[in-house]
């Protein structure tokens, strides 16, 4: 069966998952808070993997998750090609009078260190398939009721995952280890309360979408493994 919003729905995905890779150099200050520039739009992320298991199913979510992490991988790639080759030597940035000035500035902006780039990349894997994974079994279990449940419930423990390995294996041995809970903290609070105050949002995409698509997909016999091909 041919889902009309489900390429929609993907392409939201990723541009949230590859804006939100490339904007977390920028730390922001929320009040006495301090958190990546991707807080304003990764946990958009977690909303839509929410919307398209309780519409589509668990299988459904597992390929766009996977199509996510290969355009991140495909992303990373070619910042990290497009800071490796040499520049022109007429190039130039705003307030950089020369190229290799302006090749330094443009490398520490958009690079990457391998460390972070892993973190990055096992935190999302393991955060957004147990999210998925918590949205599929709560909705068999609830009978489709109280989506509300599931989705804060999924947020929850995807959340608290993806913020303790992205911390944990970033930083470990970086900064001291209260610093490292209190930033583990920050960020799952953070992000739980953001997905959560949309709940009425998500409501309204999900009833939508059900009756747009006439789909209301449960998991029953949903082989759950993140690494099958089914």
């Amino acid at each position: 069966m041919r889902y009309r919003f489900f390429p929609a729905l993907t392409g939201l995905f990723v541009t949230c998952l590859v804006v939100s890779n490339i904007i977390a150099i920028k730390p922001i200050a929320m009040g006495p808070f301090f958190l990546p520039a991707a807080i304003v739009i990764f946990p958009v992320s977690y909303i839509l993997g929410d919307i398209l298991t309780e519409v589509y199913g668990y299988r459904c979510a597992r390929q766009v998750i996977w199509i996510g992490f290969a355009c991140n991988v495909l992303s990373v790639t070619a910042i990290v090609l497009s800071i490796i080759i040499p520049p022109a030597p007429f190039w130039t940035l705003v307030h950089f009078p020369s190229p290799e000035k302006s090749q330094e500035a443009y490398a520490s902006i958009f690079g990457f260190t391998p460390r972070l780039l892993i973190a990055s990349f096992i935190a999302y894997l393991t955060g957004e398939f147990l999210n998925s994974f918590v949205m599929a079994k709560i909705k068999i279990v609830m009978q489709g009721r109280r989506l509300w449940v599931r989705t804060i419930s999924s947020t929850l423990l995807g959340q608290m995952a993806d913020s303790a390995i992205f911390i944990t294996m970033a930083f470990y041995g970086i900064v001291p280890s209260p610093v490292l809970v209190n930033m583990v903290m920050t960020q799952w609070i953070t992000k739980s309360v953001y997905e959560a105050s949309l709940t009425p949002l998500t409501y309204i995409v999900v009833n939508w979408l059900k009756k747009a698509e006439r789909e209301d997909f449960y998991d029953y016999g949903t082989d759950f493994n993140p690494f099958s091909v089914k």
